[in-house]
């Protein structure tokens, strides 16, 4: 089954910086676009940035627009979120997301823990 487990996150301040990292497992990652999403409290899941199965494309949510970065590594099945400059709205559980093949979709995984992130001064 699609395991997807996230690892990185924790409490800085705000400019700081952060590397998330999702190690991919039981599908053919190759075949499949990748994506971030967050939980903001009180809100629902909010996808971030997705990435092609290339690698070669990238796509980001406006508010994180210029400040993250993703990127993948098909050879080791991992999915990373570089965050930088980060703000107090950014404060979310962040979740890796298994996107279709050709991007329209993703899912996150049942019972899936995420990873938190906080920033506060």
């Amino acid at each position: 089954q699609v395991q997807l487990v996230e690892s990185g996150g924790g409490l800085v301040q705000p400019g700081g910086s952060l590397k998330l990292s999702c190690a991919a497992s039981g599908f053919v990652f190759s075949d499949h676009f990748m994506y971030w999403v967050r939980q903001r409290p009180g809100k629902g899941l909010e996808w971030v940035a997705a990435i092609n199965t290339g690698g070669d494309y990238q796509y980001y949510h406006a508010s994180v627009k210029g400040r993250f970065t993703i990127s993948r590594d098909n050879a080791k099945n991992t999915v990373d979120l570089q965050m930088n400059n980060l703000k107090s709205d950014d404060t979310a559980v962040y979740y890796c997301a298994q996107g279709s093949p050709n991007g329209d979709t993703w899912n996150t995984t049942p019972g899936a823990r995420g990873t938190q992130v906080t920033v506060s001064s």
